[in-house]
């Protein structure tokens, strides 16, 4: 008569069985997760980057509208003569430049045919927030560059000098000073976000390959 087989050995054999299944689950688990997080992180640079947008090009319109022409040189102006547009436009053509950058990203994600070739689907998730991180840089180089000078003055540096003063009419210093200020800083924060977003690309590539290695290694025969 076969001798009944020890409780201690039975939970040996079982607990052998399933813990290389534990490991994967969680590692596919941790994988959506940062893929999650990722995605949100592409969708607050959207939102971001369409502020960026809105709140620079309306600043731009209002010095449009109230810079006055050559020909009207005898009247007194409301901006320097020596004034500097680069920033302003850099935040306005960078800030477009993530728009689609992230819009591309977001809906590559959703692809089915993408997501289904892993190499395709990370060498593209790259591209996007690579091409929104150096557009950050671009913009905000742009403005601390000019900043830096003592001489040249700046869309956002004039409106802010002269925001204590109420004006009635356009342009109104303040909401030009909240404007360009909510733009440079929402570019700056870009920098590090799309950082976090390649990171999460990153990650989630290297997750992607680990899953893939451990299914060909579970598909191999095994040798015994």
């Amino acid at each position: 008569m076969a001798s009944p087989t020890p409780k201690s050995e039975m939970n040996a054999e079982s607990s052998s069985f399933d813990a290389p299944t534990l490991t994967p689950q969680r590692s596919s688990k941790m994988a959506r997760v940062v893929e999650s997080a990722g995605t949100g992180l592409t969708i607050l640079a959207l939102l971001a980057a369409i502020t960026i947008v809105v709140t620079a090009a309306d600043a731009l319109a209002v010095y449009n509208t109230t810079s006055l022409p050559s020909d009207h040189a005898y009247l007194l102006p409301l901006w320097p003569a020596d004034f500097n547009m680069r920033p302003s436009v850099a935040l306005v053509a960078c800030g477009s430049i993530i728009i689609v950058a992230s819009a591309a990203s977001l809906i590559h994600s959703k692809v089915s045919a993408i997501r289904n070739a892993p190499f395709i689907h990370s060498s593209i998730g790259f591209v996007g927030p690579a091409i929104s991180l150096i557009a950050g840089l671009v913009a905000t180089s742009f403005f601390y560059g000019v900043n830096a000078s003592s001489s040249t003055y700046t869309l956002h540096s004039w409106s802010c000098q002269w925001s204590p003063v109420s004006m009635d009419v356009k342009p109104h210093w303040d909401v030009l000073c909240r404007e360009t200020s909510a733009a440079i800083y929402l570019m700056v924060m870009m920098i590090p976000l799309e950082i976090l977003v390649l990171g999460s690309v990153a990650y989630s590539k290297v997750a992607g390959q680990k899953q893939s290695f451990e299914r060909e290694r579970k598909g191999s025969p095994t040798m015994t």
